[in-house]
């Protein structure tokens, strides 16, 4: 038996737009409801949320029973990181600060397995290969892993063009508030010079023939991101969203 089909991995790579909120809570419960919510991915962040892999295990369950489509970010790209996510249970992953190509091809012969990575044969004693019980996991694993890798760097707008052309990288995110402090606007976000570089990048990320991927807030900024060709696209987090709803709800009294 193989290794089942990446629903998310398949979208992209068909131009298909996928909406997907950030999961920094940690726990079951935000993620459940989360999965139940409509959206089309939920990214379990261990990177600015927990890297608990024992946590993250349960997450993935929670989403698996929802039908919605699961997004692990990895604090690093280490290959023993990315392995221990795989291993998990994550198809597609995201992995941070990934300022050049040849970063970008590390990443991606990690999360494959000989001869074409490094990954190492562990999963039929894990959760990925269902404990042993999908006998064609290593045959078939390799081609529904999803590798979506972060440019949020100078560095790495400057090596845009190599990384997309990395094979196995699905996909190029920006992360504006990285990028944006790296180009000296950590507390002026809005800066159209900022912007400029995004939507540059957004375009080069295209040409490239990769998605393209960010997380912004809003409709309006939603559907600007649409327009320039963005499918892999971030909606907000359950943090933001329920410090949101609490404040106001706070400052509602009667």
């Amino acid at each position: 038996m193989p290794a089942s089909i990446n629903a998310l991995k398949a979208a992209l790579s068909q131009g298909r737009a996928m909406r997907g909120l950030w999961l920094n809570l940690p726990g079951v419960v935000t993620a459940e409801m989360a999965g139940r919510a409509g959206f089309d991915w939920c990214l379990v962040d261990g990177e600015h949320g927990p890297w608990d892999p024992v946590g993250i295990r349960a997450q993935l369950v929670a989403l698996a029973a929802t039908g919605t489509n699961a997004v692990v970010r990895v604090p690093v790209g280490d290959d023993w990181v990315l392995k221990q996510a795989l291993d998990l249970g994550a198809q597609t992953v995201l992995v941070p600060m990934v300022n050049s190509a040849t970063q970008a091809a590390q990443a991606v012969r990690a999360c494959r397995y000989p001869p074409a990575g490094v990954r190492g044969m562990g999963a039929m004693v894990a959760r990925a290969g269902a404990y042993g019980a999908t006998d064609g996991y290593p045959a078939s694993a390799n081609d529904q892993i999803c590798v979506l890798v972060q440019a949020e760097s100078r560095a790495a707008l400057d090596d845009l063009e190599a990384i997309t052309a990395v094979d196995g990288v699905d996909g190029v995110f920006i992360g504006p508030a990285d990028l944006g402090a790296d180009m000296g606007f950590r507390d002026d976000l809005a800066h159209p010079d900022l912007w400029a570089a995004i939507d540059s990048a957004v375009v080069t990320i295209r040409k490239g023939g990769k998605a393209a991927g960010i997380i912004v807030a809003g409709a309006e900024a939603e559907a600007r991101m649409l327009a320039q060709g963005v499918t892999f696209l971030g909606c907000g987090s359950d943090v933001a969203l329920l410090q949101t709803g609490l404040a106001a709800l706070a400052a509602a009294r009667p």
